[in-house]
């Protein structure tokens, strides 16, 4: 309803901001768009601009630092050449220059010169002139020809200049076509005299090669000068301006041939053409390598793209421009049709809708609340006042109470947001919602909330009541009980009865759960039958229920109590069909005389009920302070068995199966001691139902397996071993994969080991459970039928899945050979088991006449104390080494 308000108020505010001058507002805002697109185009452009001489210049600097670094390379073993030339002709010890010019010009130095040189691929070779120019070795010729240097430029300069140690120079070739790039380097006798020069020549073009390979594209070009400006190479290669000079012109364009790297944009003095210029020196010699690139070269594909872009902006614009156009042809006819549909929606909304000026005129009224309280339109239309609207609804009978002073305190709260429910002569609750307007009225709106405060009420219900009995649940029961224990202080004292029905999840899991949920309603009808008015019944879930009997300690008189549920539980009960005969276990705590916190009354009414479960169910018990100590002895021995497993605290004792026919040892069953080490042995009766409980006996279960494997495994080979499975085991669904990992790891043949079950594993789910032990057969173990006989279902199990043998229990044993005894019972299960080919052992077997019957009776094995308790394995195997020392 708030999100219908408000969309009403924009959509009026909209209209409101239409009428007055969309066209004005609609142009300026279209050449502002039109503005910002061309200036975001003119920016993108010269960004782009920027970028792409960035990126050649880049481009050049890469280009001509990776060349530096070539030449650098080439030319360093280009010079360690010459100089060991130089240093094999000065280790001579020449000391003229006639002795230079004998020593250097035979044929033993031409082959110094000849080896040395070898694998360099140049234009002359190694050469080497004397003090005259005259050529008097090389490295490619013998007898050398006839060829003077004194004309050189690099001669003369090397010849007067003993500081000079070596020139650079671009010469008309002697030894090919084409001009020669000369590297001479001089030689000095002990004191510095001239001697001669030994020289190396490359051809331009070995260098132009090198530079062609790498790709700059058009109108780009890669030279290299000396550093007094001579251009040794180009490519492109151009003859007439190889050995020109071009250190001349600007600042900028001498320093390219002055610092050790330059990037920069200058007019070339070669073509006059702007271009981007980047130079490196070589480090090794006195080079420089120019990579150049012209601006309209480095600039066309970013002219591609202003075209681009200019032509995608100039349409925009365009575009723009036409759908400005539709817009505003569009406009009238649209604030025209919003029209329509606000009226439309207001007429529509599932609220009555009121709007007043802030002279309390009535502005818009829509339809829902004309038909909301069955008014007139010819009354509630646009200009009537608040109060003869409110007069109008008192006349037809939709509004009860004073009109004036109603009217009164709505005007009085004009400038506030006011919402209330009020309940109409007809039982509707309606919302009402007063919302100030910016003009000085205000806006409300009516809504009817009957079934949604319905729908709440029921939600609240359904929190603190239980929805199978409609008793409250656990969370109204302690809101209650703190009320009565604010109470105590007043001297109100109240008692708690925790009641548990007995064997229900038998009947749950035997006969269903809508059986059980039948019983359950019954057993809450029977409990508010049993209590007065002013006391609370609580299902706490499950089988669970409480009783919070107010205003007594009298032990009598909650006796009495409790000896009434119990009888009225007792009754039997027709659940759909089925008769059933229920009891309950009872715990009962008073407040204060047991104490006056909450959760210490809940605690000791749980644990008087446990001890009433503990002591044969079916009664009752008053909490005592005995209870707490053996809750805390319970909690020890939990915390106790946690560490015990760790700590190495259990023993596997092994009792005798005793083959009753030939009166030998044929099996041995597994069963868990603990010897603690302050309270000795713990009786399994009292630690293996809190394993149970914790969820322990999975892990102690899967040990006991393991040392029981071990240890069969070192006995004769015809004695089996049986181990417990307990319903935990059972029910993690991994049993099959730990029996196999123990088999594996012991050697023990699969075949004796048998595994006893119980039929409790059976009772919750039967198929999953024939799954398992169907997985267990499959493994060749041996699957036992323990506790016969005092279960549910025994008889359909055996039809079900075909056990290997029959346990029964010590209960049908006991009484044998006396009169009135258990024999037909043994007797009959013996034969069902011969008839299915399943084997029988008696269980609790303590005297001669229970044996000699079981024999007669055709029972295949006992166990019991009348052969042999369950004793350690040491003492196991000394009673099979006699066994087999008798045979």
């Amino acid at each position: 309803m708030g999100a219908s308000i408000r969309w009403t108020a924009r959509l009026r505010a909209l209209l409101r901001r239409w009428r007055g001058a969309p066209q004005t507002w609609l142009i300026v805002g279209g050449f502002v768009l039109m503005a910002a697109m061309a200036i975001g185009t003119g920016l993108t452009v010269d960004r782009f601009r920027q970028n792409a001489i960035e990126t050649g210049r880049d481009s050049l600097e890469s280009s001509v630092r990776l060349l530096a670094r070539h030449f650098d390379r080439e030319f360093e073993d280009f010079a360690v050449l010459q100089k060991s030339i130089i240093a094999e002709l000065e280790s001579h010890g020449i000391e003229s220059a006639d002795v230079f010019r004998s020593e250097m010009g035979t044929l033993a130095m031409h082959e110094v010169l000849r080896t040395r040189a070898s694998g360099w691929s140049d234009v002359a070779g190694a050469n080497v002139f004397d003090a005259n120019g005259v050529l008097i070795n090389s490295s490619r010729r013998w007898p050398v020809a006839d060829i003077s240097a004194s004309d050189r430029g690099y001669f003369t300069r090397l010849k007067n200049d003993p500081a000079l140690q070596e020139e650079i120079e671009v010469v008309p070739g002697r030894f090919g076509n084409g001009p020669a790039i000369v590297f001479a380097r001089r030689v000095s006798g002990p004191h510095g005299e001239f001697l001669g020069l030994v020289s190396r020549a490359i051809a331009p073009e070995q260098l132009e090669s090198f530079f062609a390979s790498t790709g700059l594209g058009e109108e780009s070009s890669i030279a290299m000068h000396h550093q007094n400006g001579q251009l040794l190479a180009r490519v492109p290669h151009v003859d007439a301006m190889i050995g020109q000079n071009y250190r001349t012109g600007s600042a900028e364009q001498k320093a390219v041939f002055e610092r050790s790297f330059v990037t920069t944009e200058l007019a070339s003095p070669i073509d006059g053409k702007d271009r981007l210029v980047a130079s490196r020196m070589l480090a090794g010699e006195p080079l420089v390598v120019v990579a150049t690139k012209s601006r309209d070269a480095t600039l066309a594909t970013w002219r591609t793209q202003t075209k681009f872009f200019v032509t995608v902006a100039v349409l925009s614009i365009g575009l723009l421009v036409l759908t400005l156009l539709l817009i505003f042809r569009q406009v009238t006819r649209r604030v025209s049709l919003e029209k329509q549909r606000l009226d439309t929606a207001m007429n529509t909304m599932t609220q009555g809708l009121l709007m007043f000026d802030q002279d309390q005129r009535l502005i818009v009224c829509n339809r829902r609340y004309i038909e909301m309280y069955g008014l007139s339109t010819a009354v509630v239309r646009p200009g009537t006042y608040f109060r003869e609207l409110i007069q109008h609804r008192a006349d037809t009978g939709s509004f009860d109470g004073d009109v004036d002073s109603y009217c009164d305190d709505i005007l009085a709260n004009i400038g506030r947001i006011k919402s209330n429910i009020v309940e109409t002569s007809d039982g509707r609750l309606i919302e009402i919602k007063n919302q100030p307007s910016a003009a000085g009225g205000w806006l409300a709106t009516h809504d009817d909330v009957t079934e949604r405060i319905r729908a709440d009420e029921r939600i609240a219900h359904m929190a603190h009541y239980d929805a199978l009995t409609d008793l409250p649940n656990r969370v109204l029961m302690r809101g209650h009980l703190e009320r009565r224990v604010a109470e105590l202080a007043h001297g109100n004292p109240f008692a708690i009865l925790y009641i548990d029905v007995d064997e229900f999840k038998g009947v749950n899991d035997s006969l269903g759960h809508e059986v059980g949920d039948e019983l359950l309603r019954q057993v809450a009808s029977r409990l508010r039958a049993c209590v007065s008015g002013n006391d609370l019944v609580a299902r706490l879930g499950g089988d669970e229920f409480a009783i919070i009997k107010a205003g007594t300690s009298d032990r009598a008189e909650l006796t009495a109590l409790a000896e009434r549920i119990l009888r009225a539980l007792r009754m039997p009960v027709d659940c759909k069909g089925q008769e059933i005969s229920t009891d309950a276990s009872i715990g009962i705590a008073i407040a204060p005389d047991h104490g006056d916190d909450l959760e210490e009354l809940l605690k000791r009414a749980d644990l008087a009920m446990y001890a009433a479960k503990s002591e044969g169910r079916g009664t009752f018990r008053t909490f005592v302070p005995e209870y707490d100590d053996k809750a805390r002895q319970r909690r020890q021995l939990e915390l106790d068995l946690r560490q015990a497993l760790a700590r190495g605290e259990f023993e596997v004792h092994y009792q005798p199966l005793v083959d009753l026919s030939a009166n030998v040892v044929t099996g041995c069953e597994a069963l868990l001691r603990w010897r603690h080490p302050e309270r000795g042995m713990v009786s399994p009766a009292d630690f293996i139902p809190v394993a149970e409980d914790t969820g322990l006996i999975g892990e102690i279960g899967e040990w006991v397996l393991k040392q029981a494997c071990l240890e069969a495994a070192s006995w004769p080979g015809d004695i089996h071993i049986a181990v417990n499975v307990s319903p935990v085991q059972f029910r993690s669904r991994t049993l099959a994969l730990k029996v196999a990992a123990a088999l594996a790891e012991s050697g023990l043949a699969p075949g004796r080991l048998e595994l006893e079950i119980t039929e409790t594993v059976l009772i919750r789910d039967d198929a999953e459970a024939l799954t398992i032990l169907q997985q267990l057969r499959e493994l060749g173990v041996r699957i036992a039928l323990d506790d016969f006989g005092t279960g549910y279902s025994s008889l359909s199990y055996l039809h079900r899945f075909p056990f290997d043998k029959i346990k029964i229990d010590r209960s049908f044993i006991c009484d044998i050979g006396e009169p009135a005894d258990s024999s037909p019972i043994v007797q009959a299960v013996v034969h069902m088991a011969a008839a299915r080919h399943m084997a029988t052992t008696a269980e609790g077997v303590e005297t001669e006449t229970q044996r000699e019957v079981l024999r007669q009776l055709g029972c295949s094995q006992m166990q019991g104390w009348l052969f042999s308790p369950a004793v350690p394995a040491a003492k196991l195997k000394q009673l099979l080494s006699k066994q087999a020392a008798a045979a």
